[in-house]
């Protein structure tokens, strides 16, 4: 039993539609650097002047933290979705009726990224990595040198929950998308979704939220709020864990994830 669970978690944690990085769009960098360092002890590895700087754990990638270069793009925590082409996987986003928000381009020591947005208008982005072809949905693929080297741990990607206004309409795009890797029976244990006013105000937009794996909800709020983040959503149970919303010094908007 536990030999073919640990198949299964080889066999989708590289398949297409599968998170594969994550990244904080931010004002300022060096304070992300100071919230995020220790809040989940992270550190950091700088990749050029002006470039994003990678967030290690124990010496493993988990995140990045981008400097924003126009004002007036969001401050905001995106999930990259694995892909075996992201030029290919680009063009079917458009035929169903999403919108490539930024085409597909090289990233030096990430792979081919691109920004896109689906029919309700939630924010994702694509990741080719630079190295051997992730593999389709519920297929075996070697690891590729991009994207997480740790996650579910503490202080680590561990989940990310798409709102949605129409959550049929957003699992009919994103399982053509992916062939239900992604929102479907035999979906990744890394994503779900749910309908916005489920826990946000009906007017919020639909989105993903991006969630790092924490021992304690209620001390890690109390660690957010002494670093100047704030708690934007208090702790409730869900299907994967107990959650809290929370909003980092700058304003980009995570969620706290006790298993």
């Amino acid at each position: 039993m536990a030999e073919n669970g640990a198949s299964a978690q080889r066999a989708s944690a590289y398949a297409e539609g599968v998170p594969r990085w994550v990244d904080a769009q931010l004002p300022d960098v060096e304070a992300g650097k100071r919230f995020y360092g220790e809040l989940f002890g992270w550190t950091f590895e700088e990749t050029g002047p002006g470039a994003a700087v990678r967030a290690r754990l124990e010496d493993e990638p988990v995140a990045a933290l981008v400097p924003k270069t126009d004002g007036r793009m969001p401050t905001v925590w995106t999930v990259y979705l694995a892909a075996r082409d992201a030029g290919v996987l680009a063009r079917r986003i458009q035929e169903a009726g999403g919108q490539i928000v930024t085409p597909p381009r090289p990233v030096e020591g990430l792979g081919t990224t691109a920004l896109a947005a689906d029919p309700q208008g939630a924010v994702f982005a694509l990741l080719e990595p630079a190295g051997p072809a992730v593999s389709g949905a519920g297929g075996e693929g070697a690891a590729a040198p991009a994207g997480f080297g740790g996650r579910h741990g503490p202080g680590t990607f561990a989940w990310a929950e798409l709102y949605t206004r129409d959550t049929g309409a957003a699992d009919a795009f994103y399982g053509e998308l992916f062939h239900d890797a992604l929102l479907g029976p035999d979906a990744a244990p890394d994503v779900g979704r749910a309908a916005v006013t489920d826990v946000f105000p009906a007017e919020m937009p639909p989105h993903f939220l991006v969630h790092f794996r924490v021992e304690d909800c209620e001390a890690a709020l109390g660690e957010v709020t002494r670093l100047g983040g704030r708690v934007q959503v208090p702790p409730f149970e869900t299907s994967y864990g107990r959650v809290a919303v929370v909003a980092d010094g700058q304003g980009a908007s995570f969620a706290l994830l006790q298993r």
